[in-house]
């Protein structure tokens, strides 16, 4: 026999619908059986400003590679830095 799910209220507020979901279980209120991933293609990661200080030859040298593949410096350090992280991750868990 199916379970009977309980329909799902209408919320004043996005601040409204946060509490009621921190206190109650989805499986409650829908079929998760039928339940299908969601590719959100538009959806960009948020980002965070930072204040870096770095030497100035570093700063150049990095804007020298940068110009030579053709990208804002900024993007070429948030490149390395995600291929560092990652490589960290890797040895960590070896």
């Amino acid at each position: 026999m199916a379970k009977k799910l309980k329909p799902v209220p209408s919320f004043g507020s996005e601040a409204e619908e946060r509490e009621f979901w921190e206190s109650h279980d989805l499986a409650d209120f829908a079929d998760l059986s039928k339940a299908q991933p969601a590719i959100f293609p538009n959806l960009k990661p948020t980002t965070t400003a930072i204040s870096l200080r770095l030497p100035g030859t570093l700063l150049a040298e990095i804007k020298v590679l940068a110009n030579k593949q053709g990208v804002p410096y900024q993007s070429l350090m948030k490149v390395f830095l995600a291929e560092r992280v990652a490589r960290e991750r890797e040895s960590s868990t070896s």
